[in-house]
């Protein structure tokens, strides 16, 4: 391969970038990022940088002496891939062509309808967003987050640290419960009442009221709850439609192998856009996850490499965090599937306790909550017995 383009900079397509080069790959690299900036960490955005313990200059995801011999085209979306002419298609008019290419184009918040030009009105997925949102909650008042996912759980902490007067909505009857389950996603979830941030559950979101700027939310059941600011984190969708008629076969994101391979020769996809096959579950899922847009593309850039002659190796079972009022959360593999939880150790009551799913008796996911060390023990188990 003379070149390779990596569509997408942030930690998937930094990763991606990065094992090519470390896979004795020596072309031609060119990566493409509809941001303005350096490939950056995200997690923080919700917690740290949201708080204003964290700057600009400690998001970034290179050493200060790293140099991969990169093209970096930034700050142009691509909007097309012509398959014949093996092109990416850029939004200010450019194309580049390449042998290989990884698409790693990740995931956009998604947006409340009605909501849009309406100001204090913020979803959480970019540096910009987060800049916005920070410069919002410094000042104070009222803050309600719609949906209490891990993004509006990690951003209600956030603000109750700072001050604020928080209220969380959410419509299912209980947060968290798609991936943790209903009891342990109450448990986690209770940590917002546990503070004194309101939790409104099972009812849904009618819409925003204000002129120029929000003052309430207007909830289905008809109550109003007041709002100087308002978070919207209720998910994120793959950002593929520059994909449509290229040839990628295209399901929740694009659908690939366990070596990430699609359905185009060349091409290979990694990072929140990519709906892998799994074969410890035997169909597809796609996994919005730090750890795996680090981890996974080392697959992915081993079967570009080798036109897909290689046999990938099982991956290990998904693996995330979260910092709420001072509680670590780590989670590894999949509740969905399980038939049990039990408590291994700790006490849900004191939101320090250690959880395991099984499905037939076999252990099939873990749960910490300020049990970092046990976790570990047993995350490294979960990915043993399925290797």
């Amino acid at each position: 391969m003379r070149t390779v383009a990596v569509v997408g900079a942030s930690l998937a397509g930094l990763s991606a970038a990065r094992s090519l080069r470390r896979q004795g790959y020596d072309g031609r690299l060119v990566v493409i990022g509809d941001e303005l900036h350096r490939p950056y960490d995200r997690p923080p955005l919700s917690k740290e940088f949201l708080a204003g313990t964290l700057g600009e200059t400690e998001l970034s995801l290179e050493a200060g002496d790293e140099d991969l011999g990169a093209e970096w085209l930034l700050g142009t979306r691509a909007t097309g891939l012509d398959r014949t002419d093996r092109a990416v298609r850029l939004a200010d008019g450019r194309e580049v062509r390449a042998d290989g290419i990884v698409i790693a184009t990740g995931a956009a918040a998604r947006t409340l309808p009605g909501s849009q030009g309406l100001a204090g009105v913020h979803t959480l997925r970019t540096l910009d967003d987060a800049r916005a949102l920070r410069d919002e909650l410094a000042r104070g008042g009222r803050l309600v987050v719609i949906g209490g996912g891990f993004i509006g759980a990690e951003v209600a902490s956030t603000a109750y640290a700072l001050g604020l007067d928080v209220t969380v909505v959410e419509v299912a009857p209980t947060p968290l419960a798609a991936p943790l389950g209903a009891t342990m996603g109450a448990v986690v979830s209770a940590l917002h009442t546990d503070h004194g941030v309101r939790l409104l559950c099972g009812v849904g979101v009618k819409g925003l009221s204000g002129e120029s700027r929000v003052d309430a939310v207007l909830l289905e059941d008809g109550r109003s709850v007041p709002a100087d600011i308002v978070v919207v984190g209720v998910g994120a969708s793959p950002c593929v439609e520059w994909l449509a008629g290229s040839g990628v076969e295209l399901d929740n994101g694009v659908k690939c192998g366990a070596d990430g391979r699609t359905s185009l020769a060349g091409v290979v996809a990694v990072g929140d856009c990519a709906n892998w096959y799994d074969p410890r579950a035997g169909f597809h899922r796609r996994v919005e996850h730090w750890t795996g847009a680090r981890e996974r593309p080392d697959a992915a850039i081993a079967t570009l490499l080798a036109g897909g002659a290689v046999e990938p190796g099982v991956p290990r079972p998904p693996y995330f965090w979260s910092d709420q009022y001072g509680v670590k959360i780590q989670f590894v593999g999949h509740a969905a599937g399980a038939d049990s939880v039990t408590v291994e150790a700790g006490s849900t009551d004191d939101r320090d306790v250690l959880a395991v799913y099984r499905r037939a008796g076999d252990p099939v996911a873990v749960l910490g909550m300020n049990q970092p060390r046990l976790f570990t023990r047993w995350r490294k188990q979960l990915a043993a017995a399925g290797s």
